[in-house]
């Protein structure tokens, strides 16, 4: 496409769009959009959205089909900027989400970590090079939900005029329909060629509705072969499955990008990430439990080196955790140990996990490991930028998706076939009956013993008593006294997450009647100015200011200084090796920029859509705000 043209003509453009309605334009489809637009959790994704004519009639038809309880989402998609500022303007007082990308990479939607119902592409396909359409195809399929319908307007009677100005390219219903069907998508619905409805003789129209009838993907066939069917001499493949869902599930944010290649796209995480989750996964099964996971009578694998794992025997795993500070002998000896984690995931389940019954590819590696060398040091936070020293670690795009969109289906899969592979050890042979692998399965839990707000209580006091206006209930304004919760805006017990943007000073009351469920997306949005002055009072709020006077020159550290500094950083691994005998300032501005730094690391990597280094509390509202519907839509939660 041909965005200069676009751009220098876009005036003209939107109004020879808007001239004519969405019926006139999609009445050759149109009988499929009711039973879209029936679901108040619908998404809809509108590429090439242009003047917004379309996005606008399904942001106003949901609307009026579901009035107050209305959570269908619109994304509008359009590359040149000019149109785009008009169809914004169109849309300007409804619902509707203008992302600036284009395909065949589809950047930014893609972060956006969801999935769509439909997804329309109105005049858009002639503009794609037919070497991209088969990229673009695979892209498109990834972002439907099962049964989700993508609707493709082809353009006929391109002239010369429109390849050289306009970037346009010969389209064919056939080639369409076998790309489509070479991933897995099927014809719903093709049209004859018609008119134009602008009335330019040489040019006609038609329509392409195909429709994702599974997960399309393949991907939970080889899921399953790897967790059920693959030979395991150890418990190295399944523990790398059950990290990557891990991560799926619950930090999305954590994708560094997508690539192309010529089995189709890939997702690059932080190879550190992988290896810190690695970590916590075996920390438990190995330090604390004593479970063999090797055939062998030695419980050492290859990544417990003694300068490194063995040198951390009394940290826990819930010490291996975005957000967490380690300093000293503790920090050099994780360095040691997650290179020693990549190295083994890299050597072990990465060189021996292949595509079941592909011949072609039986050589080729599912997952891919780049690995760095990486000093150590002797102190290391861990968030996305620290974890990605260790390199890059990819998997294909679908096994992602697969793992983002069903992880509580196919967990119980890898648990199962995991303590199976475990009771079958020699050095396990106590847990080997079926009554007694219940320890088994404990040992396997991967939720934290008991849901933590201690620290967030803690902190509300300190708050209420310096900004007593920050004293009220995210979700009713009511003030609060003695009587108060702390509540995971997200219910922690079907996503267990104690991150400190996810816990939010509540009324009792209100919090009891809210219990488990998802609170709805009108309720969140209701309560955003409360939520984020919330969000910014406690962790964000830089106390240099207020204090600067005091802090220009300050004192040593006493040990009840330092104390107190641990104790207000809970969650934290902290060694008074941070605190020389004379900072450069006060404790309390080391606290308030350590909350700050872990608050955005914790979200940053949790919720879709954002940066590493986002530090936008008005982006973390809106990933916040599509985290909610990725949970609604992959748990089917009760709302509240």
């Amino acid at each position: 496409m041909n965005n200069r043209f676009y751009n220098d003509n876009a005036t003209g453009l939107a109004q020879q769009y808007l001239s004519k309605s969405f019926e006139e334009v999609h009445q050759s489809w149109l009988q499929l959009l009711p039973s879209i637009i029936e679901n108040p959790n619908a998404r809809i994704l509108d590429l090439g959205a242009g003047s917004g004519r379309d996005a606008k009639y399904f942001a106003e038809l949901a609307a009026h089909t579901h009035q107050t309880n209305n959570n269908i989402q619109i994304f509008a998609v359009e590359p040149a900027q000019s149109l785009a500022l008009i169809g914004q303007n169109t849309t300007k007082d409804i619902k509707v989400k203008w992302l600036d990308d284009s395909l065949p990479a589809l950047t930014k939607v893609t972060q956006q970590e969801v999935s769509f119902d439909l997804i329309l592409l109105s005049a858009v396909w002639m503009h794609i090079p037919p070497s991209d359409r088969a990229r673009s195809i695979r892209k498109l399929a990834n972002l439907l939900k099962p049964g989700g319908k993508l609707v493709i307007s082809l353009r006929h009677g391109q002239t010369e005029n429109d390849y050289k100005t306009r970037k346009m390219f010969d389209v064919c219903a056939d080639e369409l329909k076998q790309l489509a069907a070479d991933v897995g998508l099927f014809t719903k619905l093709e049209t004859v060629k018609e008119t134009d409805k602008l009335g330019r003789n040489h040019v006609s129209w038609q329509t392409v509705v195909l429709q994702l009838p599974d997960d399309g993907s393949g991907a939970f066939p080889f899921i399953r072969h790897v967790a059920l069917n693959d030979g395991k001499s150890a418990t190295h493949k399944l523990a790398l499955l059950r990290v990557l869902l891990r991560i799926a599930d619950g930090h999305p944010g954590a994708v560094l990008r997508r690539e192309s290649s010529p089995f189709g796209d890939r997702v690059i995480l932080p190879a550190g990430l992988v290896a810190l989750y690695w970590c916590h996964q075996y920390k438990d099964l190995i330090d604390d439990r004593k479970l063999f996971q090797t055939p062998n009578k030695n419980p050492n694998m290859g990544f417990m080196k003694a300068d490194g794992w063995h040198k951390l025997t009394h940290r826990t795993a819930s010490d291996y955790r975005i957000g967490n500070l380690f300093v000293g002998n503790d920090a050099i000896a994780l360095h040691k140990t997650l290179s020693a984690a990549v190295s083994n995931i890299k050597n072990m389940p990465c060189k021996y996990i292949t595509f079941p019954n592909q011949e072609s590819n039986s050589d080729k590696p599912v997952f891919e490991v780049a690995n760095r060398t990486v000093k150590a040091k002797d102190s290391l936070f861990l968030d996305l930028q620290s974890l990605e020293q260790w390199g890059e670690f990819s998997l294909p795009e679908s096994t992602w998706l697969a793992f983002n969109r069903y992880a509580c289906w196919i967990e119980p899969v890898l648990v199962s076939e995991w303590v199976k592979t475990m009771a079958g050890y020699a050095g396990n042979s106590q847990h080997a009956s079926p009554e007694n692998q219940y320890y088994l399965h404990q040992a396997l839990n991967w939720l934290e013993p008991v849901r933590t707000t201690t620290e967030v209580r803690k902190r509300f006091e300190q708050v209420k008593h310096k900004s007593p206006e920050v004293a009220q209930c995210v979700w009713s304004a009511k003030s609060l006294n003695d009587k108060y919760d702390i509540d995971h805006s997200m219910p922690f017990s079907r996503w267990p997450n104690n991150d400190l943007w996810n816990l939010l000073p509540t009324d009792s009351v209100i919090n009891n009647q809210k219990s488990d469920r998802l609170p709805t997306e009108h309720k969140l949005t209701q309560s955003k100015e409360r939520i984020q002055h919330w969000w910014q009072a406690a962790w964000l709020n830089d106390v240099t200011t207020d204090n600067k006077q005091a802090d220009i020159n300050t004192k040593a550290v006493t040990t009840a200084q330092k104390d107190e500094v641990n104790e207000m950083s809970a969650g934290y691994a902290i060694s008074t090796k941070m605190f020389p005998e004379t900072p450069e300032i006060t404790v309390e501005t080391q606290v308030a920029n350590r909350q700050r730094k872990r608050f955005f690391a914790e979200a940053n990597i949790a919720l879709p859509g954002l940066n590493s280094d986002n530090e936008s509390i008005d982006d973390l509202f809106e990933a916040l705000v599509m985290q909610r519907g990725r949970l609604k839509e992959m748990q089917q939660l009760r709302e509240w």
